[in-house]
This record gives C-alpha cells, sequence and structure tokens, in this order.
C-alpha cells in the first residue's frame, strides 16, 4: 500500500492517527489507557486507502477489532470497507503489516466478545445502545 492514505475524517481521530503515525506508535500507541493500532482499509466505493485508529485485543498471534461504532445503529465504515476487501494494512506500535480481516464467526464471536469487553469494558454498553449486533474482526498477518 504505497498509495496516498486517507486519515479518519474525525477529527480528533485523525489527530491521533497523525501522532501514532509521526512517532512510530509512541504517542498514540494507547488511547485513554487502552492499546491502540493504526488500520487501513480500502474504501468500498471510492477505492481510496482510509486510516483509522482502534482499540485491540490479541487471541494468539491474531489481532481484534470490535465494529461499534459507539453503539450506533449502524456499521463503521472502515468495517464495511474490510468485508468488501479483507486485505487490511496494520500498525502496531512501529511495526506495519498486511494483514486479512474477517468477522468472526458466531461460533468464534462469544468468547472473542468476551475477550474484547475485558480489554475495553465499555463495548457492553455499546452493544444494549443498538439493536444492531457489534461485530468481532479478526485480523491475521498476511
Amino acid at each position: 500500500m504505497s498509495e496516498v492514505i486517507e486519515d479518519s475524517p474525525v477529527g480528533w481521530v485523525a489527530s491521533h492517527v497523525r501522532r501514532y503515525v509521526a512517532s512510530d506508535g509512541a504517542d498514540g500507541g494507547t488511547f485513554h489507557g487502552y492499546p491502540a493500532l493504526l488500520l487501513t482499509t480500502r474504501g468500498r466505493r471510492s477505492g481510496t486507502l482510509r486510516r483509522t485508529a482502534l482499540i485491540y485485543g490479541r487471541d494468539g498471534d491474531r489481532y481484534l477489532l470490535v465494529a461499534s461504532n459507539g453503539g450506533a445503529a449502524h456499521h463503521p465504515y472502515w468495517y464495511l470497507n474490510l468485508r468488501d476487501d479483507p486485505e487490511v494494512q496494520v500498525q502496531v506500535g512501529a511495526e506495519r503489516f498486511p494483514a486479512r480481516a474477517r468477522t468472526a464467526t458466531a461460533e468464534e464471536r462469544s468468547r472473542l466478545w468476551e475477550l474484547m469487553t475485558a480489554v475495553f469494558p465499555t463495548y457492553a454498553r455499546y452493544q444494549k445502545d443498538t439493536d444492531r449486533e457489534i461485530p468481532v474482526v479478526i485480523v491475521e498477518r498476511a
């Protein structure tokens, strides 16, 4: 992914991403004490590379993300993008790598949801705030 990358249009997220990139994750590697990574997806309609910062968890060698969108009624754009094109780029601290993302299956979700609510307990409230089942995303190195 060597083309131009657009950062999140949300001001505070874009600021977080810029600090993260500029410092190789030394500033921004956590968000209010929670582990954070950068995820780059390809826009499903525009084809543009889009980067955002997300809280993450681990399950062995896999990275876990939650498509909570703050409990909104609709999925976040980054999730819709990776659902259409699962080839993503990840930055964790100074390390950058290509990866493949997928939605956890129904069988996997329960255990992984528990892992992620242990990392960021507010996810449980977000799930109560929406009628949609919030997806858990599994990201594995390509």
